[in-house]
C-alpha cells in the first residue's frame, strides 16, 4: 500500500488513450455531481419515471454495477478460492473492481430511493423477511463487507488463509444476493413477462459473462495490448470460459423468447414480441452483447486475445442494453383496473425515456467507478501476488 498525494494522483503517462480516459472520467464525474445536485434540489421531479413506469435508468444502472461486481467476484474465485494457478494473478485486481463497482452501484441507487439513511436504519429495526428487496439490500451489505475483508487480507495485511475464508464467504453471499436480485423481478406476479424462475439463474450467468468482459478490459488497458506470457495463458483460458458462457446465454435467451411467445399468453407474449422488435434488443443485446464476442472467440478458437478485448467493449455496451431492457420491458405493458372494452380506450404500451438528470447520474456512476479504479491502482499494487 502506498500513500497518495495530489501530485501523484495527476501524474500519469500522457498517452492519447490515457488522456482520453482522464478527460472522459472527469466529464462523467462532473455529470454525476450535476445530476446529484439537481436531485437534491428538486427530488424525483427531475426524473422521467412515473407511477405507470416507476423504475428507470438508475435502477438499470444499479443492476449493471452489481452484476459487474458479482461477476468479478465469481471470476476471481477461480484462482483465489478454487486454486486454479493461471487465475491466481487476477485476485486483487478483480476484487478491487468488485468493491468499486458495487460501491458505484450503491451511489447511483442512493440517488434514486427517497431516503437512503432511513432505509439503512429501518432495514435493521423492521426487517421484512418476506421481501425480496429487503433480502437484496441485506445480502449485498454482507457481500460488500466480506469482499472488503478479502481485499484487506490480500493487499494490505497479507494473510492468504483469512483472504480465502472471506473469499469463500463473499462468493457464497454474492451468489445468494445476485440470484435474489433476479428474484426481485421473478417474483413480479403481476408482470407475466418477468415472473418465473428464469431471472435468478440468468442473473448469475450474465454476471459471469460481465466479469469476463471486465477482466479483458482491465488487462487490455493495463498492458496496452502487449501481454506477458503468463497473462496471455490466463486470458486464452478465460476466453474459452467466456465462449462457453455466451453459448449458454444465447440458448437461454432463445428459449425465453420461444416460451414467452408460444400460446400467445395475454400480456406476456405481447410484451416480449414488442421488446424483440426494438433495436435495443437485436442490435444492443444480441449483436453487441453476445454475437460479436462469441464470433470472435469461435473463429479464433479463443486465441485472439486482442480482438477479444475489443469485443469486450461491445460486450459491455450490450450488457448495458440487457440491464436497461430488463427494467423497461418489465414495465412495458400497462396496468389497468377497469374492463377496457366497456369503460376506457384500450391502453398502449408505457414508453419511457430517461431525463438529463438520469443520464447524468447513471452514466456519471461509470465515471465514479473509473476514478475509484484509478485511485486503487495508484495506492495498491494490484499485480503483485504471493501465493502459499
Amino acid at each position: 500500500m502506498q500513500t497518495l498525494s495530489l501530485k501523484k494522483l495527476f501524474n500519469f503517462e500522457k498517452t492519447p488513450l490515457n488522456v482520453v480516459m482522464a478527460v472522459t472520467t472527469v466529464a462523467l464525474l462532473a455529470a454525476f455531481m450535476a445530476g446529484a445536485v439537481a436531485y437534491i434540489l428538486h427530488g424525483h421531479h427531475v426524473y422521467n419515471v412515473t407511477r405507470q413506469h416507476p423504475w428507470g435508468l438508475l435502477i438499470a444502472m444499479y443492476v449493471f454495477f452489481v452484476v459487474s461486481s458479482t461477476g468479478l467476484c465469481i471470476i476471481s474465485s477461480i484462482g483465489h478460492v478454487f486454486g486454479i494457478p493461471e487465475f491466481q494473478q487476477i485476485g486483487k485486481r478483480a476484487i478491487a473492481g468488485a468493491i468499486i463497482t458495487i460501491s458505484s452501484g450503491f451511489a447511483v441507487i442512493g440517488l434514486e430511493i427517497g431516503h437512503p439513511m432511513t432505509m439503512l436504519i429501518y432495514n435493521v429495526l423492521t426487517p421484512g423477511l418476506t421481501s425480496a428487496i429487503w433480502w437484496m439490500g441485506t445480502l449485498y451489505g454482507l457481500y460488500l463487507t466480506f469482499i472488503c475483508l478479502e481485499f484487506f487480507f490480500l493487499a494490505i495485511k497479507v494473510n492468504h488463509t483469512f483472504s480465502k475464508i472471506f473469499g469463500i464467504c463473499g462468493l457464497l453471499v454474492g451468489l445468494a444476493a445476485h440470484s435474489n436480485l433476479g428474484a426481485v423481478f421473478g417474483f413480479l406476479v403481476s408482470r407475466p413477462s418477468a415472473n418465473g424462475v428464469f431471472y435468478p439463474v440468468y442473473f448469475i450467468l450474465s454476471a459471469m459473462i460481465t466479469g469476463c468482459y471486465l477482466i479483458f478490459l482491465m488487462y487490455g488497458f493495463r498492458y496496452k495490448m502487449n501481454f506477458p506470457e503468463k497473462v496471455s495463458v490466463m486470458l486464452v483460458k478465460l476466453s474459452k470460459i467466456l465462449g462457453m458462457l455466451l453459448a449458454v446465454l444465447i440458448f437461454f435467451e432463445a428459449w425465453k423468447i420461444l416460451t414467452a411467445l408460444y400460446g400467445d399468453m395475454p400480456e406476456r407474449a405481447a410484451t416480449i414480441f414488442h421488446a424483440i422488435k426494438h433495436p435495443n434488443f437485436w442490435f444492443g443485446e444480441l449483436i453487441l452483447g453476445m454475437l460479436i464476442p462469441f464470433t470472435v472467440i469461435l473463429v479464433s478458437n479463443a486465441k485472439a486475445i486482442k480482438a477479444t478485448v475489443y469485443a469486450s467493449i461491445t460486450g459491455m455496451v450490450g450488457i448495458f442494453f440487457m440491464r436497461y431492457d430488463l427494467v423497461h420491458d418489465t414495465l412495458l405493458y400497462p396496468m389497468t383496473t377497469l374492463k377496457r372494452a366497456e369503460y376506457q380506450v384500450a391502453p398502449t404500451f408505457v414508453e419511457y425515456f430517461p431525463s438529463a438528470a438520469e443520464f447524468a447520474i447513471g452514466f456519471g456512476g461509470i465515471g465514479l467507478a473509473l476514478f475509484l479504479y484509478y485511485v486503487a491502482d495508484k495506492v495498491f499494487n494490484l499485480d503483485e501476488t504471493t501465493q502459499h
